[in-house]
């Protein structure tokens, strides 16, 4: 049997959309935001063209926590408007794409050195209330010296406190909305730059910068800068209007924050909360099966955030804190990997880069004399994504002067909309142990590892993944140890894959597992097996490109 082939007509549709040309909004920045405003968009109905100039999600939004959380810390803050803003979207994110989103229990060992225990249950109590709950179980005090989840701890800590929060696959959250929003009519542009942006009374005049050095025009009502770290030097460097003068109106702080990945450290499903002495915390998180995530660090960056990483001082400080709990100590030399992410947050002036704030703001610029409009994004964090994007279609609509309602709250990210395998949805953690079971009862060939995994990976989008496929060899070549030629090729396809770091390290994280002989396998591969094109297609899109730098 044959590897699926492509759904028909998908490449030749987006190859019209790009000779078009024109669109109403133009989206800069290819992270959580940009992708999240062009779903919500173009599912209102506008015309919508994103230009990302790497990978999606290939910096910041890739290289979070991978938390869908309030922000406990943030209570010390007074920030009570950003979390209860994040604590409501918690569950509206869980239900959304329980594939790749889940519940997940904290602990957080008790210091009396950091914290008084009044002041934790205070801050908790405060966490359970301040936004409905209908799918995460409330907070309670646990007693680590005959729970499972103190064993790994050191026998100085007695008592702690268990709340929930959830996890997320970021990488892939950015990718289902950008997936969305090509389903709902968009344009998504990855590897190409926004070189020039002119502003007029009638529109905004762009020029594209795609693979390779090609270039286009196109014309765009209205321009959004979601550019994240990047989103102060476009206003500076790009986009200008007719006058020549500079937009630019705030600044952003830019914090790096690193983390580390160890052999895992303990063996139950809980993740631990460490305060530290220095009033920060850190995460010790259940990753991969067989790691422990640990981070995150906060440090100012100066400089192009394209250079940010972690460095000797940063893995030191992590390694120290976990050890501070741990019984066995975690080594500079247990690390097997790691990442630092840049936050664009918005200059508050704040002394500390831990209480710089994680809330977002939306600047508008329609000046008459200006002309078109241009929305900025500041700031935000993964959680609040789509209340940001909603927020930020709802002001779209306002400047080009068509309000159109709102609808993303009760929709289902791509892929996470079970009913067609399990029937009537009960709870988002509960759902997809039920696909999984129904995925192994179809589809009995699938070893029951790489059924997880892909379930986890495409959810209810899995049957374009296995197409007709009744066994392993229907799969095609064994390209890596539980990867097949059949999801190559969907992910070539349909997810904008062009090189090995797309697939190894942002559609999956399949290269943490990989052996660096087999890392350089799927590279070959892909070089060797481009994605095929039509003779009559020369726009920049992810279907027409052969090979292209990897980011």
């Amino acid at each position: 049997m044959s590897i699926a082939s492509p759904p028909s007509g998908t490449t030749s549709i987006n190859a019209r959309q790009a000779r078009d040309g024109d669109c109403d909004v133009l989206i800069v920045g290819g992270g959580i935001n940009g992708c999240g405003i062009a779903r919500d968009l173009a599912g209102r109905g506008w015309r919508v063209t994103l230009v990302e100039q790497d990978d999606l999600a290939s910096h910041t939004s890739s290289s979070s926590t991978k938390l869908i959380h309030g922000g406990l810390r943030y209570l010390e803050y007074y920030e009570f408007g950003l979390v209860r803003k994040a604590l409501q979207e918690r569950e509206v994110l869980l239900k959304s794409a329980p594939h790749i989103m889940w519940p997940l229990r904290f602990v957080m060992p008790h210091d009396p050195s950091m914290r008084p225990a009044w002041l934790i249950r205070l801050g908790i109590f405060l966490y359970d209330h301040l936004a409905r709950r209908e799918v995460l179980p409330g907070s309670r005090g646990v007693d680590l010296r005959s729970h499972p989840v103190g064993a790994p701890l050191q026998q100085r800590y007695t008592r702690g406190f268990i709340y929930s929060d959830g996890w997320v696959d970021d990488a892939r959250l950015v990718l289902l909305n950008a997936l969305d929003a090509r389903d709902r009519g968009a344009q998504v542009l990855t590897r190409t730059r926004c070189v020039a942006a002119q502003r007029d009374a009638q529109g905004w005049q762009v020029q594209l910068e795609g693979p390779g050095g090609a270039r286009r025009s196109l014309r765009a009502r209205a321009l959004v800068n979601a550019a994240g770290p990047w989103a102060e030097s476009f206003l500076r460097g790009v986009a200008r209007p007719a006058g020549g003068e500079v937009l630019a109106t705030r600044s952003l702080r830019l914090v790096k924050g690193s983390h580390i990945v160890v052999p895992r450290c303990f063996e139950h499903d809980h993740a631990y909360i460490f305060q530290n002495p220095d009033k920060r915390i850190i995460f010790a998180i259940p990753y991969e099966e067989d790691f422990t995530l640990m981070g995150t660090t906060d440090q100012e960056l100066q400089g192009d955030p394209r250079g940010a990483a972690i460095d000797a001082d940063e893995v030191a400080y992590l390694c120290e804190q976990a050890s501070r709990y741990f019984t066995r100590p975690v080594r500079p030399s247990d690390v097997v990997w790691s990442y630092a992410g840049v936050r664009p947050l918005l200059d508050d002036e704040s002394g500390d880069p831990s209480a710089v704030t994680r809330d977002y703001l939306l600047e508008t610029s329609t000046l008459a004399v200006a002309g078109a409009p241009l929305l900025s994004i500041w700031g935000g964090k993964i959680t609040t994504f789509r209340k940001l994007a909603e927020d930020a279609a709802d002001e779209v609509g306002r400047m080009l002067g068509e309000a159109r309602p709102a609808w993303t709250e009760p929709a289902p990210l791509p892929g996470g909309d079970l009913r067609g395998w399990i029937g009537t949805p009960r709870r988002p953690d509960t759902d997809f142990e039920r696909f999984v079971s129904m995925l192994r009862s179809r589809h009995g060939w699938l070893p029951l590892a790489l059924a997880r995994r892909l379930a986890r990976a495409y959810g209810a989008r899995i049957d374009r993944v296995l197409g007709r496929a009744e066994s392993l060899a229907d799969l095609g070549t064994e390209v890596a140890p539980g990867l097949h030629e059949a999801e190559i090729r969907y992910l070539q396809r349909e997810e904008w894959v062009t090189c090995a770091d797309d697939l190894l390290w942002r559609r999956s994280k399949l290269g943490l597992h990989y052996s660096a002989a087999e890392r350089q396998q799927v590279a070959d591969w892909l070089a060797a097996h481009p994605l095929p094109t039509d003779d009559d297609m020369n726009d920049p899109t992810p279907e027409t490109r052969s090979e292209t730098a990897c980011n």
